[in-house]
């Protein structure tokens, strides 16, 4: 109900602006105790994917919380699980502004923010300080001006930062705003990246006595033998989890309309069917042998059901949140809940 009320003076500000004003808002109803008033109750729904106790099946994608800032606040709205980032191993500004544009008519966002944070370090410092203590995704990614023959680099550096901290990390190699990282999804580069990332995971495991999961995060704009050798690749290392999808470079349905050629990554309502056909054709792929945690589009507990139906065991939200308000978060569940009973 109360968003509801500020969601047209919010939208009455620059997208990124009020993402910021949004944001503080949400902190301070968390310091005065005031949560409830802005976000539905989740019932109890647990779920066990990658060794993890899920106490509900509803994630925080990564992207509204790049710096880990809001942990505390955003877990008070019921959620889950959390995922942060895209963090990567040096601060970077990202794209120039203007960089992210509502398609209100469609429901859907574009933005090309181009991994704009404050680096890893200051992400684990937000990390420390906060009370929260249920699960923690960190997403990772490389620095725009790393090339990408030594992104595995970058991917390595943020994993051995982050590795005590996180419940599972999250690889992304499938923003469509930093200059060819999408390559990494491609055969051999994706096969060298993850023997790199396994290796590691194994020294790291016996250092900190401890196997966190990795996940990995893909494009919707892939065609099915992409998916199939992705999926082979992902068994092979014994990857934990994929996450499907990131955003589109695609415009359908938001052709003709104001600023749908913007250049960025699509989300929102017109993510849905793409995004969830990605989850069916992975689901065929991988069999069973490992989860998918989806996200694209879910703007109602009825989409959330479509993506399970289609193969997910968890989902995450993300410009639903934006267009829906934190109220999603239980509505969601509670829909889900009623699934699993």
């Amino acid at each position: 109900m109360l968003y509801s009320l500020a969601r047209p003076l919010l939208f009455q500000l620059d997208p990124e602006r009020a993402h910021g004003s949004a944001m503080r808002a949400l902190d301070l109803a968390y310091r005065v105790g005031l949560t409830s008033l802005i976000a539905c109750r989740c019932p109890a729904s647990p779920r066990k994917v990658m060794g993890l106790e899920f106490p509900n099946p509803v994630g925080l994608a990564a992207g509204l919380d790049k710096n880990g800032e809001h942990v505390d606040a955003l877990s008070d709205l019921g959620f889950g699980f959390l995922e942060i980032g895209t963090v990567t191993p040096r601060p970077q500004p990202g794209n120039p502004a203007p960089r992210m544009f509502r398609l209100v008519q469609a429901r859907a966002i574009i933005n090309r923010m181009g991994f704009n944070n404050a680096g890893v370090e200051r992400l684990l410092s937000n990390v420390s300080r906060a009370r929260y203590r249920g699960i923690l995704g960190i997403n990772i990614g490389k620095n725009f001006d790393t090339p990408l023959e030594r992104a595995a680099e970058d991917y390595l550096y943020c994993m051995r930062k982050v590795y005590a901290a996180a419940s599972y990390i999250t690889v992304n190699i499938s923003s469509p705003n930093t200059a060819n990282l999408r390559q990494l999804q491609q055969a051999g580069e994706l096969d060298r990246l993850l023997g790199a990332l396994i290796a590691e995971r194994r020294k790291l495991a016996d250092q900190h006595g401890k196997r966190v999961p990795i996940a990995v995060k893909i494009a919707p704009d892939l065609t099915q033998p992409d998916i199939a050798g992705m999926a082979a690749l992902f068994v092979q290392y014994g990857i934990d989890a994929v996450i499907a999808t990131n955003t589109t470079v695609s415009r359908k349905g938001v052709e003709g309309m104001r600023d749908a050629d913007q250049a960025g990554g699509l989300s929102g309502a017109p993510l849905m069917v793409p995004s969830t056909e990605i989850v069916r054709q992975l689901a065929a792929a991988l069999a069973g042998r490992l989860p998918i945690i989806a996200v694209g589009g879910i703007l109602s507990g009825a989409d959330a059901r479509e993506k399970l139906a289609a193969g997910a065991s968890l989902v995450q939200l993300y410009s639903g949140l934006i267009y829906e308000g934190p109220a999603l978060v239980g509505k969601v569940a509670e829909a889900l809940a009623t699934d699993n009973s």
